[in-house]
Order: structure tokens, then sequence, then C-alpha cells
């Protein structure tokens, strides 16, 4: 479980990932040392997965988002996690229940684009996509509670 220290450290790295370790002791009213420690411990725990960075696809030339939700053929369920998978168009991707199989995002330069991935997954899948407008919810953590 996470205590009220684990959650201003994560609260924290959310805001800025980047923080240094002294901020971020100070920030968490901890030494440098407990911080680094705490910070160690939320690792090993598994609860930390990484440290990364926020992108803005439109300004390196990707301004068009699409979710795509895809139901692949009888037989084709591998193949077709496999394709999305080696497409790096495709920035996230999750199996889930009901109708559908995959409900994946994906980034591209435009709809001539969009429409070549489409077509190499058409012939083992059906393909329902809808272009996002806006993000009104940005990622986020969860409530840590």
């Amino acid at each position: 479980m996470l205590d009220e220290i684990d959650r201003r450290i994560l609260d924290i790295l959310a805001a800025n990932a980047r923080v240094s370790l002294k901020e971020l002791a100070q920030e968490a009213g901890l030494s440098s040392p407990s911080a680094a420690d705490r910070l160690r411990k939320l690792e090993e725990r598994g609860v930390l997965d990484g440290f990364t960075i926020a992108l803005n696809p439109a300004k390196v030339g990707y301004p068009l988002q699409a979710v795509i939700r895809v139901r692949p053929m009888p037989g084709m369920l591998h193949i077709v996690e496999r394709l999305i998978q080696e497409t790096p168009e495709f920035v996230e991707c999750d199996k889930v229940t009901g109708d559908d199989c995959f409900i994946a995002k994906l980034y591209v330069r435009d709809m001539a684009q969009l429409d070549m991935i489409l077509d190499r997954i058409a012939e083992k899948a059906q393909t329902n996509t809808s272009i996002v407008k806006s993000t009104p919810v940005k990622r986020r953590l969860p409530p840590l509670v």
C-alpha cells in the first residue's frame, strides 16, 4: 500500500518527472537520501514502472490522432495483434472484452497515411475509426487512495 509520503512523491513526479532529487526531497518534506530510498523502493515494488516524456505529436509532424476499434476475423487474432505491434504509428493498444478485441490509438501525418495503415488491417479485421477532435482529459494518475 502507499502511504501519504509515497502519494506525495508520485504527485510531484506526475507533475514533473524531471524534478531533481533535491527538489523532490524538499517538496516531499524528506532528506535527499530518504527521497532516493523511497524512489528505489517504489521502483522495486513495481509502483513506478519508468519515467517518460510528454510529446506533442502535432509538433513533430503527426497532426491527426485516431482511435481504432479492431475486430479480427476468425483465426486472425494473433496476426492482427502482431500487425498492430509492428506498426509504429500505433502508440497505444488495449486488448478488451466485448465485440471488439482491440482498441488502439495511433498518430498519422494525413488521411492518406491513415488509409494505408487501415488497408493493411482490413484484410484481417473489421475496423471502426474515430478521429480525435480534442483531449479534454490528458493521461493522468488514478486517485492514489
